[in-house]
């Protein structure tokens, strides 16, 4: 009995919405910059960034979807309405145009839960008053 109420317990747990952010803390920047390597042909983070085919992605936790003012959203992002979370940007990566059907994203979409837990990391490290140290 008393190790049904301990694995209840942990699988609530590992249920709970914070988890899923717990996770995301652990992740690796450093590979995450690797993984981010696929999206430098659309979106620069860092000091220095500026919108190109997609927009920058500085401070992107926090902020509300197609809401950087020089940038031509979609309709369909403009639509989406959704504040960017880890969660919601889990989601986003993992099927752009599936969530948002009409995007201007071509990018089929991350599937390894690992990369996007460190690709988050990554781009947590970029604010408005931060830049990328990286050699491009």
């Amino acid at each position: 009995m008393r190790i049904s109420t301990l694995a209840a317990a942990l699988a609530a747990t590992l249920a709970a919405p914070g988890f899923a952010l717990a996770q995301d803390a652990a992740g690796d920047p450093e590979a995450g910059q690797r993984v981010f390597n696929q999206c430098r042909a659309c979106h620069q983070v860092g000091e220095n960034a500026r919108n190109m085919v997609g927009p920058v992605l500085n401070n992107l936790f926090g902020r509300e979807s197609a809401s950087i003012e020089d940038y031509n959203y979609s309709q369909a992002m403009q639509d989406y309405d959704v504040t960017w979370t880890h969660e919601t940007f889990r989601t986003y990566i993992k099927d752009p145009r599936g969530e948002v059907p009409g995007t201007k994203m071509v990018y089929p979409g991350l599937k390894d839960d690992e990369q996007i837990t460190n690709l988050i990391a990554y781009l947590e490290q970029f604010d408005e008053d931060t830049s990328d140290n990286t050699s491009q």
